[in-house]
């Protein structure tokens, strides 16, 4: 498995977590709120910051309803063709936040959900193309997205092993070799019980490319777990206020929420380590303060054989290792040592 890059942001196992803080539509159609969606993604810690373009008479028809929880969160009047117009940004928006994320210094990225879009986006000269869960089986989106020969991160909410495969092979066969597969759980939010982190294995295992989450779920501990796990890409919903209405801001995280979120990731990273087991140099100073060391219990005389008996164990541990009582048994003292007296090798024959 070989990494690739994202804005030389190396992807694959080994590297830095890529930490995708995901706008979507959580600026609610509103460009000033989009920017700062990108500043709260910055000030987070985020490497990248994801939105999505769509053309919304492209996406849905008039006779699609609302997923679930879109209808908990939004009105039951309004149709879903209706919701993704009152959310669709036009593509000025996005030229303004793609110079907003390179003045601030944080990726931008986008998901395109129709050929249109990904033209669009591929014109901006974006670094990869993210395809969300639902688009898996859209083997023509997936090989308008190859031709283009960018990275991809491809979600897999939803999706057997097989429509796994064959979304592979559609965007490797039309151009695209640089894949990394987020595993998903397309539930708005997403139970604890039903997320199933090791199936990040599974798609490491079966397709040979990096893996991660895009997690759904509330809070931050599953995301967390994931980067104890080995993902290479964590993507995150966040928002500026939970409480704003919307089909997904209820179960994204708020700004102060996705900080402790990236702060956690990159402690997790660090302490993974490299799998070495040896002491620190930080241990080693301790140990020499905690472990103990070969004293002499009693007064010994020269010539005394070393017993059992004569020996205690107190710290610190500078001194002879207890380890080495064993070797040091019936050997003969060259000279004097008085009781409480840290044993030293030269002092035997």
């Amino acid at each position: 498995m070989k990494p690739f890059e994202i804005n030389e942001h190396k992807i694959g196992p080994g590297q830095p977590t890529f930490v995708i803080a995901e706008a979507g539509v959580n600026h609610d159609g509103q460009l000033a709120l989009a920017k700062q969606l990108v500043d709260i993604a910055l000030d987070a810690g985020a490497d990248a910051v994801k939105f999505q373009t769509f053309r919304a008479d492209q996406v849905a028809s008039p006779s699609a309803v609302k997923a679930n929880y879109q209808k908990q969160t939004t009105s039951s009047r309004e149709s879903q063709l209706a919701m993704l117009r009152r959310l669709e940004l036009s593509e000025e928006a996005f030229r303004e936040l793609q110079n907003h994320c390179r003045s601030r210094g944080i990726i931008f990225l986008s998901t395109a959900f129709d050929e249109h879009s990904v033209d669009f986006l591929a014109g901006l000269d974006i670094p990869a193309f993210k395809i969300p869960s639902g688009e898996i089986t859209n083997a023509p989106l997936l090989e308008h997205i190859g031709v283009k020969g960018k990275p991809v991160i491809l979600s897999t909410g939803m999706a057997t092993l097989g429509e796994i495969d064959h979304a592979m092979r559609c965007l490797n066969q039309s151009g695209t070799q640089q894949i990394a597969l987020l595993h998903c759980v397309s539930e708005y939010p997403a139970d604890a019980s039903t997320t199933n982190l090791r199936a990040m294995a599974s798609l490491s295992d079966c397709f040979g490319v990096p893996v991660g989450l895009s997690d759904h779920s509330l809070g931050t501990e599953i995301s967390i777990a994931a980067a104890a796990l080995g993902a290479s890409i964590i993507e995150k919903h966040f928002t500026s206020d939970k409480s704003l209405p919307g089909p997904d801001h209820s179960a994204s995280l708020e700004p102060s929420e996705l900080k402790i979120l990236v702060k956690a990731i990159r402690n997790v990273e660090v302490a993974l380590g490299d799998g070495v087991k040896q002491p620190t140099p930080e241990e080693l100073r301790n140990a020499a303060v905690v472990r103990r060391s070969l004293v002499a219990a009693v007064d010994l005389e020269p010539g005394n054989s070393l017993e059992r008996s004569m020996v205690a164990f107190k710290r610190p541990g500078t001194g002879i290792s207890m380890q080495l009582l064993p070797y040091l048994l019936g050997r003969k003292l060259r000279r004097r040592v008085e009781a409480g007296t840290m044993l030293e090798l030269g002092m035997f024959e």
